[in-house]
């Protein structure tokens, strides 16, 4: 049985059809890919290029030489042909193109597949710089959606009420579900206080990875309104997620109480392209019947009035869609049944084909912010010439100058930032990139200095390098008034001691 069969719109038999909701969610799907791409290709030369920071071609060589043949399936990508910046260029380029062809309705499931394949090559040799929990819900998404398309050569607008096979439609919600849920459950099973007391957006807004401008004034609300928006993601988190699965009438209550709260997100943080393509998930509880009329019609109409269409229709067989689902099941229930603290005594079978399919990072388990910081260190890289001198380099985003204000960057996701907040919750040695990072600006890569907002050191690189650590936080109204700054920053003490390009071992992760 499918959710969407061809018929009068929405459907002669009652029951709802999605034709829309997956039209429109592919239009997303493909601004998405597109932002993802080509965020990635301003800045790969820098992060996994050649004379980046974690050169693609030499963790592919290491773990050739330790795993052997293995290292194919768990590092499944095509740069195992080629990791230079050339072919790096070719998936990130690439990925626009089919981008752009997907969303005019191009071969959607032959660009869907290589959009999949691409991304995974990607993320696959991206290292610390490509583990985000978007960057496999962008693979799940993705290739959830290979298996929904019609195998047709070109989507006209008489051919897009194609069939939506049942348990693939039933994976988007599930992954919605899952999604959604599964950031409420880990908040409550991690056991941290914040949560507990619903305090936990008093700090938030300020201790995110990339806050905007609205954060800053989000901070200044009372604490009767942080915790009263701490039960409204409560609620949202772990309670509307059922409703996708609820009765037709619910489900839009379900799309708005889901929606907004990505809306609020996308509002005041910086999450990249995570945000969109949640909302783009959220398209899956709208069945065509609440779309006006009007649009319907517009959406609905053939090519040329009055002539049907005779693209003949090819559909996926049905044991592809039977092994996709299954494997799909498989691998999210484990995960679900792990989150939720179940211990079950699996076969050890079972967790063998886990393992052999999660290199694919397209089964996966979700759960943003289980624990919340209280506290928001920050790195300073500096160079000298002389040991005494310090300038430091300036970044693109994170937080830095004390009077510059927090800015909106997403869709775009500036890696190198977001990974340095990361860096400053640990040391150095938990961080072992760092060390490679700082070397590079010792030695002057341009590709690694481009991932900056400023290089004090323009004519050479400095003999010396280190790092610092400062304690921020948004400063109030009362102090912005008074000092003209965002933040106000306390020395904490030093992150990465002071040294030369002499002093470390060429290949190494540097000093710690």
């Amino acid at each position: 049985m499918h959710p969407s069969q061809p018929g009068d719109f929405p459907g002669t038999d009652g029951r709802p059809t999605y034709f829309f909701s997956r039209w429109l969610f592919l239009k997303v799907l493909a601004l998405v890919y597109f932002t993802a791409f080509g965020s990635l290709w301003l800045q790969v030369d820098g992060l996994i290029g050649e004379k980046g920071i974690l050169p693609a071609a030499t963790f592919l060589g290491e773990l050739r030489a330790q795993w052997g043949p293995a290292a194919f399936w768990f590092i499944p990508t095509l740069c195992w042909a080629d990791a230079g910046n050339g072919f790096l260029h070719f998936l990130c380029g690439g990925g626009l193109a089919l981008s752009l062809l997907l969303f005019f309705g191009a071969a959607p499931a032959l660009c869907l597949a290589l959009l999949w394949v691409f991304y995974l090559s990607l993320v696959s040799v991206g290292q610390d710089f490509l583990g985000f929990q978007w960057d496999n819900l962008l693979l799940e998404a993705g290739l959830l959606a290979v298996f929904a398309t019609p195998l047709q050569s070109w989507l006209r607008r008489g051919d897009r009420r194609q069939a939506l096979p049942a348990p693939v439609f039933f994976l988007f919600q599930w992954l919605l579900f899952r999604l959604m849920f599964g950031s409420g459950l880990v908040k409550l099973t991690s056991g941290d206080p914040t949560w507990r007391n619903l305090t936990a957006l008093d700090f938030h807004y300020w201790t995110q990875p990339l806050p905007p401008i609205t954060a800053w004034f989000m901070s200044q609300l009372p604490d009767w309104f942080q915790k009263l928006s701490c039960l409204y993601l409560f609620g949202v988190e772990l309670l509307a997620p059922f409703l996708v699965f609820g009765p037709r009438k619910l489900r839009p209550a379900a799309f708005l109480l889901l929606a907004s709260l990505q809306l609020f997100i996308l509002l005041t943080g910086n999450y990249c392209f995570f945000n969109y393509l949640a909302l783009g998930l959220c398209l899956f509880v709208l069945e065509d019947a609440v779309w006006p009329g009007w649009f319907k019609r517009w959406w609905d109409s053939p090519s040329k009035p009055g002539t049907p269409s005779k693209t003949p229709v090819f559909r996926w067989p049905s044991w592809a869609i039977a092994t996709f689902v299954g494997a799909g099941l498989y691998m999210t229930g484990l995960q679900m049944s792990s989150s939720a603290g179940l211990r079950i005594p699996w076969p050890g079978w079972m967790i063998g084909i886990y393992r052999a399919l999660d290199p694919l990072r397209s089964f996966n388990s979700y759960g943003l912010f289980a624990v919340m910081t209280t506290s928001r260190p920050e790195i300073t890289v500096e160079g000298s010439n002389d040991g005494a001198d310090w300038k430091p380099y300036g970044f693109k985003w994170k937080a830095g100058d004390l009077d510059r204000a927090p800015r909106f960057v997403a869709p775009y996701h500036p890696r190198l930032d977001w990974q340095m907040w990361f860096a400053a919750l640990g040391s150095q040695r938990e961080n072992p990139w760092f060390g490679n990072f700082l070397i590079r600006l010792l030695q002057g890569s341009p590709d690694v200095l481009g991932l900056l907002g400023s290089n004090p050191f323009p004519q050479s690189p400095p003999r010396f390098i280190r790092a610092q650590v400062y304690d921020y936080r948004f400063t109030t109204f009362a102090e912005k008034s008074g000092t003209g700054n965002w933040w106000k920053s306390e020395y904490h003490g030093p992150y990465s001691r002071p040294f030369s390009l002499d002093q470390v071992d060429w290949k190494g992760p540097g000093p710690n």
